[in-house]
């Protein structure tokens, strides 16, 4: 006798969790994995893509409600105005869009006798205010009523709650990343690119790799390889069902700690602190990326913007540009997570040596090596 494959529909698949969770699923024995975005799809072996405008509720419902292979959904996906990487979460559009964008793919695949099993999707530590409140209790806990503020995933959660409780048919986890990283390029919300950037800019005017961000904060880091592990886990086990689990690393880390780390895995010495923008620094720095990616034959986007996404401004949100210290920390309680029987974790300053080092595999940012044999 033989089963039939679970088939995974990865939706934001050019977003570093998305990225990560499609070349997850693809690799696990028994699953199939389609990526689902608006921009076409670098895809890891064994994936499929599906190029689809969540926006658009007929095209969602003609590519979708047909479909009777899709057991899984992870949900991956956000409206960002530009922009509004930070104060347009409190767009009343912006909450609009992105409920309209998560019921175009649920309410197509949420049919009597449809084969669909189990919806993730992603919050995050602005479930607890961390982008409204000065200071919130440490640690975070799940088990925590709702903070009284206006936020789309208030809206997805909502909606997901009320069509499964009508449903039976499948379950859904939510899970609350903290601050994530990865290899997506373009991605408005992985730092990584940006940070690689701004490290070979200073390269090449002879500089060292001083520190741009504001005052220290205790803060939690997630690798974007272990939210797919996760998601992973939580599409097949009873204890994920209908439940909502922080996630994170597994320790602490401080900017200020860890950058020596950063500027090692990039083949650079550390400097003093130079606070400023990273946002404001990159703006205009199109020729000398273009030049950087000339001189050493790499495979990165020659348009700057194509290869950082809005990442800048999201490193000097999580970096604390602007702001007066000293800062309280951010702290989410993973304990839940554990006991459910999800245990993976990770050395955060061996992700940050790992993205940085697969960055440079990719050709897609300089190696030492490159710039020693360039000299």
């Amino acid at each position: 006798m033989t089963t039939s494959p679970q088939t995974a529909l990865i939706v934001g698949a050019t977003g570093v969790v998305g990225q990560a969770c499609l070349r997850h699923f693809a690799s696990l024995p028994g699953w199939n994995a389609i990526g689902v975005a608006r921009r076409p799809i670098s895809l890891p072996p064994g994936a499929h893509s599906l190029q689809l405008d969540l926006q658009d509720e007929a095209a969602c419902r003609a590519a979708l409600a047909g479909r009777d292979d899709i057991t899984h959904v992870v949900y991956a996906a956000v409206y960002e105005q530009p922009g509004g990487l930070v104060g347009g979460w409190r767009d009343q559009d912006q909450m609009r869009i992105n409920l309209q964008m998560l019921r175009n793919v649920v309410e197509p695949l949420d049919r009597p006798g449809g084969p669909l099993r189990h919806v993730t999707i992603m919050q995050g530590g602005k479930a607890y205010g961390v982008h409204i409140h000065p200071q919130i209790a440490v640690p975070a806990r799940e088990r925590w009523p709702r903070d009284a503020h206006e936020n789309f995933y208030w809206l997805q959660e909502d909606f997901l709650r009320e069509r499964q409780a009508r449903s039976g048919a499948w379950h859904f986890t939510i899970l609350r990343p903290r601050i994530v990283f990865g290899d997506a390029m373009g991605s408005h919300m992985n730092p990584i690119p940006a940070i690689g950037v701004y490290a070979w800019l200073r390269h090449e005017q002879g500089r060292p790799l001083a520190y741009p961000g504001g005052p220290p904060r205790v803060n939690q880091a997630v690798d974007a390889d272990l939210i797919a592990q996760a998601c992973a886990w939580a599409a097949e086990s009873p204890n994920a069902r209908n439940e909502t689990f922080n996630l994170e690393n597994g320790d602490v880390f401080v900017w200020q700690n860890v950058w020596p780390v950063i500027a090692d895995a990039l083949g650079m010495p550390a400097g003093e602190p130079e606070p400023q923008s990273l946002g404001a620094t990159l703006a205009g720095q199109q020729d000398a990326w273009e030049r950087i990616v000339d001189k050493y034959q790499l495979a990165a986007p020659r348009n700057l913007a194509a290869f950082i996404g809005q990442g800048a401004t999201y490193a000097d949100f999580q970096m604390n540009h602007g702001k007066a210290g000293p800062l309280p920390p951010v702290i989410m309680s993973s304990v839940k997570i554990r006991q459910a029987g999800f245990a993976a974790c990770m050395d955060t300053e061996d992700m940050f040596r790992k993205w940085f080092g697969q960055l440079q595999q990719r050709q897609l940012l300089p190696s030492a090596a490159q710039a020693r044999a360039a000299d």
